[in-house]
């Protein structure tokens, strides 16, 4: 039996995670957070004080390394070597780390490695930057998801207000200009639609507005099967 493959690709801030999720959802896909990936191998790394900076030993240590993702009354769960780390992950120490190991082409390669064995194996949807590109680059649906600075810039704002946490509107916008150029601009597997992504800009649209055009996107593609 055929496995589909939904791939969502897109600067920070568009949405990708959001939508990801509830299409998931409605179609019983398995939701690839690969973040999360990053962040368990961060966690791996951090337990074995490896320094962030010394990309040899880091390097070595993908070999060692197995995560999966299982679900749970609904909720993703992450196995490293089949330890359930999924409070862990979200560790202020996991996330630092997962930022320094993911400019490690030896990681990225393994996490490529460890994602596109969960693609073969069941029905995904995976958002990321590279995805339609690097991880699935036969993907049944490519979306590249995005949104104007000012737009995302608000998003963030009104989340970092929610939880009381005091923010710059401007200064926020400009840290997103300067992630995109960042993610455009990095040698290994740089932020890029493909070119047989669909574009779909989520500036003026809400969210359910966003699933139901991507859910209507993919099942007219699988008629095509």
């Amino acid at each position: 039996m055929k496995n589909y493959n939904i791939a969502i690709d897109g600067p920070a801030g568009a949405g990708k995670s959001t939508i990801a999720k509830k299409i998931a959802e409605q179609l019983k896909f398995v939701y690839v957070d690969t973040g999360a990936m990053y962040r368990a191998m961060g966690l791996f790394v951090f337990r074995k004080k490896i320094a962030a900076t010394d990309e040899e030993s880091i390097a070595a240590a993908c070999s060692e390394v197995t995560i999966t993702l299982n679900y749970k009354e609904g909720a993703q769960q992450v196995l490293l070597n089949d330890e359930n780390v999924t409070g862990l992950i979200r560790s202020e120490e996991a996330g630092m780390m997962a930022s320094a190991v993911a400019k490690i082409i030896e990681v990225r390669k393994k996490m490529v490695q460890l994602q596109k064995e969960i693609a073969a194996i069941s029905n995904v949807i995976m958002d990321g930057r590279d995805i339609g590109t690097v991880v699935l680059p036969n993907a049944d649906l490519k979306i590249y998801l995005t949104a104007g600075s000012k737009e995302r810039a608000l998003r963030r704002f009104k989340e970092l207000q929610e939880k009381g946490i005091d923010c710059d509107m401007n200064e926020i916008e400009q840290d997103i200009i300067n992630r995109d150029n960042q993610d455009m601009q990095r040698e290994i597997s740089p932020l890029k639609k493909a070119e047989d992504a669909v574009l779909v800009d989520t500036s003026n649209l809400t969210i359910d507005d966003v699933v139901e055009e991507i859910l209507t996107l993919f099942k007219g593609k699988i008629r095509e099967f």
